[in-house]
């Protein structure tokens, strides 16, 4: 008889999402992190959204542990400065973007 074991299938995704408003937050926050099914539901719902994507499995993996609605640690800004400026940017290539006056 072959018995599956309980445990998690090995490259199980994860997803984290962060919020950054600059005019309401010192730094970005999570707002929702998950990993399998939940991490599925969480890029789906950004890609509905219109909300770009970025892969990048370490910064995922750091991110995770930190609590929801908890800002990201000093150590991270660099790191996420560069999820942001993609954003950034992938906005800016869609037209999304307009700058402030």
């Amino acid at each position: 008889m072959n018995q599956k074991r309980n445990e998690q299938p090995y490259g199980l995704k994860k997803a984290v999402a962060l919020k950054y408003a600059p005019d309401l937050s010192s730094a970005p926050k999570v707002v929702a992190k998950g990993k399998g099914r939940m991490a599925e539901a969480i890029m789906d719902k950004a890609k509905e959204n219109g909300v770009p994507v970025q892969e990048d499995p370490s910064l995922v993996e750091v991110l995770s542990k930190l609590d929801l609605d908890q800002e990201i640690p000093a150590e991270l800004y660099q790191l996420v400065a560069e999820v942001l400026t993609f954003i950034y940017r992938s906005d800016q290539r869609a037209g999304r973007w307009e700058p402030k006056s």
